[in-house]
């Protein structure tokens, strides 16, 4: 009998499914959309300025980010997903392979942080955020997005995204309820370490039909992912209640 397609992060095998990195190509209109929008209302020019990605998988939000004209250091978990980023990439950013928990780096390196696929996975954001505080530049910015724990937010990311055979695209245990945080949780944790949460924005898809249609596609094998790229997109609700994901940024108290 067969079990379905292997499931599993970073992967070049062919016919797996990398839940992980579709998110990312699902996210990345948002994310960069976000990002520009509030360097612009903030006055903050990229050409000069130095960027870290957290938890930068493949490297699309790394590559995103230097087109902008920052220059950009992109560190991840995984030394698959690096080396994939490092051979996907055209030299415009530096890869390193290193956990949100321990980054290395200098103090005070970066004018710009970007934490993805990391506030909803580490069992430490505590620890996250130290190491955010001191790598951040006086006045610089703070960027992540996560997922809300609500009804919602679970019934997707622990049921759809976990547990259904049919809609199931990542590893049991990437995501638990413990590991979900709420944005007065994630404000506070940030507060600890001298970092002011300046926004919450709600970002939701398009139409949820469509994504679950291109997530059970996916899942049988009947499109790629880039595919599923093409049949969803997903808009900001800033004024929304975020009842499943949301980005935010932080910056420095003065």
């Amino acid at each position: 009998m067969s079990m379905g397609p292997a499931i599993e992060l970073d992967s070049r095998a062919a016919g797996a499914i990398d839940g992980r990195h579709i998110r990312a190509l699902t996210f990345q209109d948002v994310r960069m959309e976000y990002v520009t929008s509030v360097l612009n209302r903030l006055d903050i020019p990229c050409s000069g300025r130095t960027a870290l990605v957290i938890g930068s998988g493949r490297g699309l939000l790394a590559q995103g980010l230097a087109r902008l004209g920052l220059g950009v250091v992109a560190l991840d978990p995984s030394r698959e997903a690096t080396a994939m980023a490092q051979e996907a990439d055209t030299g415009s950013v530096q890869y390193m392979t290193a956990r949100a928990e321990d980054p290395g780096l200098a103090d005070a390196s970066f004018d710009v942080l970007f934490y993805a696929d990391t506030f909803e996975i580490t069992d430490d954001l505590d620890r996250v955020v130290a190491h955010a505080a001191r790598l951040l530049r006086p006045g610089g910015v703070l960027f992540y997005d996560t997922v809300n724990r609500t009804p919602l937010s679970r019934l997707i990311y622990l049921g759809a995204f976990q547990a259904l055979p049919q809609t199931r695209i990542m590893p049991r245990g990437r995501y638990t309820a413990a590991r979900l945080r709420t944005p007065a949780e994630v404000a506070s944790a940030l507060a600890a370490h001298g970092l002011k949460n300046e926004d919450v924005c709600s970002f939701k898809p398009t139409n949820v039909l469509d994504l679950v249609k291109a997530t059970v596609a996916r899942r049988s094998g009947k499109i790629d992912d880039r595919a599923v790229k093409e049949m969803t997109s997903f808009i900001l609700e800033p004024e929304g209640k975020p009842l499943v994901t949301y980005l935010g940024h932080a910056r420095t108290k003065h």
